[in-house]
């Protein structure tokens, strides 16, 4: 007798449990995603297509995503353990980010070596020796810390203001901007706190670039 009884128990309620899972990936697998993305769409066009920025109706970068930038007049960011996904193809075919190795496809992250790997020793001093050629007149020690630090994900492309600023002298000897000129161009590309209490000043360097390529009339103005 309890056999049967056992049996429908189970079956119960594993009918139960596939009709709840079910439910539950179409709400929050098809519905939700699919209504937020709607309601984003109509209220923050722009976020949520991915913060774009366009040269004469092209797509050139996204204001949430770094690039690497390997003229002298523009500004550098943070390191990137996949140099911010920035490649360039050889008569073959074959995919190389700017330092030469080899393109890795196209990817997020850090290294993630520990303080007692000679790799990040050897990695932070090659940075310091190359921003210092770049920068003759900053002394090792001003090097702001952020600029020698990889973000989370490898592909933040802001900076704090010290590090934008230390960069100034430099940019303005390579692109023959002003001073006051690139100062200014900083501040545009400033964003202060959250709330004006949560987090901390930030530049955004993709922002700075393009504003110094238009400024050297190196493109027209950026789509608005």
């Amino acid at each position: 007798m309890n056999e049967p009884t056992n049996k429908n128990a189970f079956l119960h309620g594993l009918r139960q449990s596939l009709v709840v899972t079910l439910i539950l990936l179409l709400l929050c697998g098809f519905v939700f995603p699919v209504l937020l993305s709607g309601i984003s769409m109509v209220l923050f066009p722009s976020q949520a297509n991915g913060s774009l920025i366009y040269i004469n109706g092209q797509a050139v970068g996204s204001a949430y995503i770094g690039q690497d930038f390997t003229e002298p007049y523009f500004m550098k960011g943070r390191p990137s353990a996949y140099n911010y996904n920035t490649y360039y193809e050889d008569e073959q075919g074959n995919k190389y980010y700017n330092d030469g190795s080899r393109f890795a496809g196209l990817s997020s992250g850090s290294n993630n070596y520990a303080p007692s790997n000679p790799e990040l020793a050897e990695r932070v001093e090659a940075d310091i020796q190359s921003f210092l050629e770049a920068n003759p007149d900053v002394k090792r020690e001003n090097i702001p810390a952020d600029l020698m630090t990889a973000s989370g994900s490898g592909l933040d492309p802001h900076i704090t203001p010290a590090s934008a600023r230390i960069q100034i002298p430099a940019l303005a000897a390579s692109s023959g901007l002003r001073v006051e000129k690139l100062e200014q161009i900083v501040q545009d590309n400033t964003k202060g706190k959250f709330l004006g209490v949560f987090g901390e000043e930030t530049v955004n360097v993709i922002g700075v670039n393009l504003d110094i390529a238009e400024a050297m009339g190196l493109l027209e103005n950026k789509d608005k």
